[in-house]
């Protein structure tokens, strides 16, 4: 039996795969959430320096800058930022000497444009802003250009998401770990019902009775319904060798019994007579043995359903030759009406076959000195098929009908088993029908009632 993943990491699996594609769903929206909230921020702060810069230039002709002004400069949105002022002649006004570079594809006439660009070997962000105003009497479209190293900003991002990373990492975690032991004391029962099936044994076939959970109700239903079929063929095992044991003792007594008797005959004539004694004896032991073994058979059939159908026909047209033959060599009639009605059966064959033979043997061999005729007829009935067997012997009274059908009994002295009727019975029952036996006073009759297909 090969092993493969337990049910606790399974479950663990289960359990935990979905939660970690949405949390990583969930950092992945924290992350992009955080940057772009970091980039609406750092662009007003950028602005707004901007604004306060052309502002203070505009008062102080771009010798000075305030404080308030210095405070924003060093410490916007935590980083410091750096400006570049120049005239609408393109004369350098104040700030660092030079700016970065915008972008090819920016608008030549676009009074504020955001850009990311290379300053100094470091990622920067930066903002042009264009802006009319006078300046030491000069009157026209001033630019100013102020940006901040793209660093500061991923520190902000990394600041607002890490957080969030840290608490969905702390939450699969410690789920993981209420997981993996929930699942284990979950499991619990599982483990008890395994302590159970292992104190099952073939002396010990009980059905488990223990509180089990709901998700493996049927499994254990399905156990129980085993055991008990378990248990059933055990018992019928038991039976047919108590059964055997019990039947074959006298006739092997009595074979044993001849057989000294011709080995200690005193002429050839007294040998000869006692040994067809012993063929007889011997004969009907081995008779019992077929019957038994037929029944035993017959008791452990698989459930209708299991054996595709057959036509019975030809079956009952073979058996009506052999028991006509039968007849004759007894001096008896025998008639069979078969039906030309296309007829399907499910189930074994060939013990539909001895059954049907049984309740023939049953009719020529015990219904007596005054039995004359034995009529076979097969016929369909609607959704069933009967085959019957009547006779014109001593019959069985009504009230003896039970103990007829019962195992080795017999209503009155008889040499044979007390097998015929059972076996039948049981071949039926493995067909999903059954048999019925009416006596009218003149006419004996034993019918098996089977299901058509």
């Amino acid at each position: 039996m090969k092993n493969s993943l337990s049910l606790r990491g399974r479950l663990t699996i289960v359990i935990l795969a979905p939660l970690m594609v949405i949390a990583a769903l969930v950092g992945a929206w924290a992350y992009l959430d955080a940057q772009a909230n970091a980039a609406e921020r750092f662009d007003r702060s950028l602005l707004s320096t901007a604004l306060a810069i052309s502002r203070d230039t505009a008062m102080s002709g771009g010798d000075a800058l305030s404080e308030e002004t210095r405070d924003l400069l060093r410490d916007t949105s935590g980083g410091a930022v750096f400006y570049h002022v120049y005239a609408p002649d393109g004369v350098f006004v104040t700030g660092y000497a030079t700016p970065p570079v915008p972008p090819e594809k920016t608008a030549p006439d676009a009074t504020q444009t955001y850009y990311d660009a290379v300053y100094q070997g470091s990622t920067v962000r930066a903002l042009r802003f264009s802006q009319s105003t006078t300046m030491d009497g000069l009157t026209g479209l001033f630019t100013f250009t102020v940006w901040q190293k793209t660093s500061v900003r991923d520190g902000f991002v990394q600041s607002r998401a890490q957080p969030v990373f840290l608490i969905i990492a702390s939450m699969i975690g410690a789920l993981a770990v209420i997981v993996w032991f929930g699942v284990r004391r979950g499991l619990a029962p599982l483990i008890d019902l395994e302590d159970a099936i292992a104190r099952r044994s073939a002396s010990d076939l009980s059905p488990i009775q223990r509180r089990i959970p709901q998700e493996v109700s049927g499994i254990v239903g399905r156990f129980n319904k085993l055991l008990d079929e378990v248990s059933r063929s055990f018992d019928a095992k038991n039976a047919f060798i108590s059964d055997a044991a019990h039947q074959l003792r006298n006739p092997i007594t009595g074979v044993l019994s001849l057989a000294e008797s011709v080995a200690n005959a005193k002429s050839l004539e007294d040998a000869k007579e006692r040994s067809q004694d012993l063929l007889e004896a011997a004969r009907d032991a081995g008779q019992l043995a077929n019957n038994l073994l037929t029944l035993e058979k017959a008791r452990g059939a698989p459930p209708y359903g299991e054996h595709h159908p057959f036509d019975p026909k030809p079956i009952l047209e073979e058996i009506a030759l052999k028991a006509d033959r039968s007849a004759q060599g007894r001096g008896l009639q025998f008639a069979a009406s078969v039906t030309d009605q296309a007829v399907g059966l499910c189930g074994d064959p060939v013990m539909f076959e001895q059954a049907v033979l049984n309740l023939i043997d049953n009719a020529m061999l015990h219904a007596g000195p005054s039995l004359t005729r034995v009529d076979l007829t097969a016929r369909d009935i609607g959704d069933t098929f009967e085959i019957a067997v009547s006779d014109d012997g001593k019959g069985i009274a009504p009230k003896d009908f039970d103990r007829a059908l019962g195992r080795f009994s017999q209503v009155g002295p008889s040499a044979g088993s007390g097998l015929g009727l059972p076996i039948a019975k049981v071949v039926a029952e493995s067909f999903s029908g059954h048999i019925e036996l009416t006596n009218t006073g003149q006419r004996f009759t034993a019918a098996l009632i089977l299901p058509c297909t």
